[in-house]
């Protein structure tokens, strides 16, 4: 039975194995293209769990926040170059819950409105978005629920109240408490100060909170200065000493993750080597709950492209072939719009797609610019490049990659930057790619899902060995794996002979197997649809929280 009132009740009869309730809550939410309130991999991730639970009538709810100008919108410039672009988003697909109250920000009160996503709109979970842009409250305080992750570390604090202790609230308002409180990241961690506040029982949060990280180095997770947080009520009221305590932490930083990790029964990485290097990580610290692994995965149902599936299952390589063609034009049409380049859908095309962040080394093939001239020079056996992605306004790092590659790729042909990539264009690119490419730094990528939907899509993964890979990738089988570096070489020469390896596997494998024999390429693909499915359809991931973390 759906643990929620009336009128929000799961539209679904619970399924009694999922019957536990659950509250998920996520500063980001990627359910559909229209609802923009993401800006990528976690939302992704987090939008196909919600899927799921609605496919596998699960008694669960999202819990984000409504962001009034989303992530940003990506164009171009006058010269090209990449554009930032803020515009408020009205989604009349919304319903008004009558729902709303205050919260402390910095001992101030703040109103929050809750908006209503009903399950059947985009079939998802039922999800609840908060959002302090009323009129009830100051400039300020409207700002605070404007951008996903505010480039300002004081409106992401209140950003962090807003989606816990907000939340909390929520769960007050319509008079239900969750068997689990389940934290996709440690944005939402204000949450268990508020539950601590209710019961002053350290006990009684943790058998409520579990945990999800995704970050696979120490130095990446957020901290903040304990006195900062203190002014922003943060602690619920707490001292600082009393919420020292709590957290059982020393010393003026606080470190969300590691918080999380103490006020939570159980905590999960998001691929088997995550967890590996996750528990490794954090293994010096006292008083951190069990850390398992979830390996992430992607919703089938949103994502494949039905005629790619259908001919997956009569095992008919010719039709795939035919539909992948068809694809690739669909996917051209948005290159030539977006670029003015005509791509030829009887050549290789390779895509690198996903967020701009510099251990993902989006530049990597473009570094030695002979070789990457040789590749797009090669009029026998032709390859067009795509790349795509949206990096943080604020990294600058990010943002000079981004627009070095379309001042590189501005001679060429066969090479194209895109923009605006959010759910609707990776669809395209996952559709009308031969080959998605990802080549993170080893043990950087906690987990990855880009490759999953695009191998669900008749694209093979050309990786390196890290994150989802390592419990996919078959060499050669139902993918390509760049070499594994020595991991005691320097940052220099651990990309040199990344891309190195890249080009190797290129030159001797990718191309032959490709332009030679079609018939072993189409079966590489097949393998690869086959074994993507079912464990990284996201089914299997919602299945695996119930069983590993919430019951």
């Amino acid at each position: 039975m759906s643990f929620l009132p009336e009128p929000y009740k799961h539209p679904y009869e619970i399924d009694p194995q999922y019957s536990t309730s659950v509250a998920y809550f996520s500063s980001e939410f990627a359910i559909d293209q229209t609802l923009k309130i993401y800006s990528g991999g976690l939302g992704f991730l987090a939008g196909s769990h919600m899927r799921s639970a609605y496919d596998l009538k699960q008694n669960l709810i999202g819990i984000g926040i409504l962001w009034t100008y989303g992530y940003y919108n990506q164009a171009r410039g006058e010269n090209r170059e990449m554009a930032v672009q803020q515009r408020k988003k009205n989604y009349h697909f919304l319903k008004e819950t009558g729902i709303k109250y205050t919260i402390k920000i910095h001992d101030h009160d703040v109103w929050v409105k809750v908006m209503y996503l009903p399950a059947d709109t985009f079939g998802s979970a039922p999800m609840f978005l908060l959002t302090t842009d009323v009129d009830e409250n100051d400039h300020m305080s409207r700002t605070i629920s404007h951008r996903l992750y505010d480039s300002d570390v004081l409106t992401r604090i209140a950003q962090y109240i807003l989606l816990g202790v907000g939340g909390a609230k929520l769960l007050d308002e319509l008079g239900v408490d969750p068997d689990v409180w389940h934290l996709n990241e440690a944005h939402a961690l204000s949450a268990a100060f508020h539950v601590y506040g209710k019961y002053g029982n350290l006990d009684e949060v943790k058998k409520r909170f579990v945990f999800t990280t995704h970050t696979p180095v120490e130095a990446g997770n957020e901290k903040s200065d304990f006195e900062l947080l203190h002014r922003f009520t943060f602690f619920n009221g707490l001292s600082i000493d009393e919420a020292r305590e709590v957290c059982s932490t020393e010393g003026d930083e606080f470190n969300h993750s590691l918080a999380a990790l103490r006020l939570s029964h159980k905590s999960n990485a998001v691929s088997k080597l995550h967890g590996e290097v996750s528990r490794n990580m954090w293994k010096g610290y006292d008083g951190i709950c069990e850390i398992d692994h979830v390996t992430n995965a992607q919703n089938k149902k949103y994502w494949v492209d039905r005629q790619l599936e259908a001919a997956r299952g009569a095992s008919d390589k010719k039709a795939l072939a035919t539909r992948k063609r068809e694809l690739k034009k669909l996917l051209f049409k948005e290159v030539a719009d977006q670029t003015g380049r005509l791509f030829d859908p009887d050549y290789l095309t390779i895509v690198w797609a996903r967020r701009f962040a510099g251990y993902k080394r989006a530049d990597l093939i473009a570094r030695d610019i002979e070789k990457f001239e040789e590749m797009l020079n090669d009029s026998e056996r032709p390859v067009q490049i795509i790349w795509a992605g949206k990096p943080f306004p604020k990294d600058y790092g990010a943002v000079d990659m981004f627009n070095k590659l379309i001042n590189l790729t501005k001679k060429y042909s066969n090479a194209a930057v895109l923009v605006g990539y959010e759910l609707s264009l990776s669809k395209l690119l996952k559709d009308g790619s031969d080959m998605w490419l990802n080549n993170p730094v080893v043990t950087r990528e906690a987990s990855g899902t880009s490759g999953m939907t695009a191998a669900m899509n008749a694209s093979v993964n050309f990786s390196t060995y890290d994150g989802w890979v390592c419990e996919f990738s078959q060499h050669g089988y139902n993918s390509y794996l760049i070499p594994e570096a020595d991991p005691n070489l320097s940052e220099e020469a651990r990309d040199h002979y990344d891309m190195l390896g890249y080009y190797q596997v290129l030159e001797t494998e990718v191309l032959p197997t490709y332009y030679d024999r079609p018939d072993d390429w189409w079966q590489l693909v097949l393998n690869s649809m086959n074994d993507v499915v079912p464990f990284f359809d996201s089914n299997r991931m919602a299945d695996e929280y119930y069983n590993k973390m919430y019951t």
